[in-house]
């Protein structure tokens, strides 16, 4: 594995080896033989290596997204329950708990305060 220091990369290697790389750093180091902290370096060098890895994770969002409407496609439940509680929220579907007293009266607080414990710890 070489390092950045010992060779350094272009902006064309660099974005070459983001390309289908899901936006997975360590893929990106894999492909430019060189550890993962030198491949951030180089991705955090130009703004062009920036956006490109941006759009990577926005690629393998939408790849996932896919995959998730297809078990939904398919009467998956939980997948569904899923959506709705992430995706449906402005709709009503989110779940929440409600804090109530008995038989729906104002739930009481009762805060109990005890005096500090007695140590044998002498002080001068």
């Amino acid at each position: 594995m070489r390092s950045g220091k010992e060779i350094g990369f272009s902006l064309e290697q660099v974005l070459s080896a983001i390309k289908d790389s899901s936006g997975i750093v360590s893929n990106i180091a894999e492909r430019l033989n060189c550890s993962w902290a030198t491949a951030r370096k180089y991705i955090d060098k130009w703004d062009a290596t920036k956006q490109a890895l941006k759009n990577e994770n926005e690629v393998a969002l939408d790849f996932v997204e896919n995959q998730l409407m297809r078990k939904i496609e398919d009467g998956d439940s939980i997948m569904i329950r899923f959506f709705l509680a992430t995706k449906g929220k402005r709709r009503g579907y989110t779940e929440r708990q409600e804090i109530a007293g008995v038989e729906g009266e104002p739930f009481q607080h009762l805060i109990i305060v005890r005096p500090p414990e007695k140590t044998n710890v002498k002080t001068n």
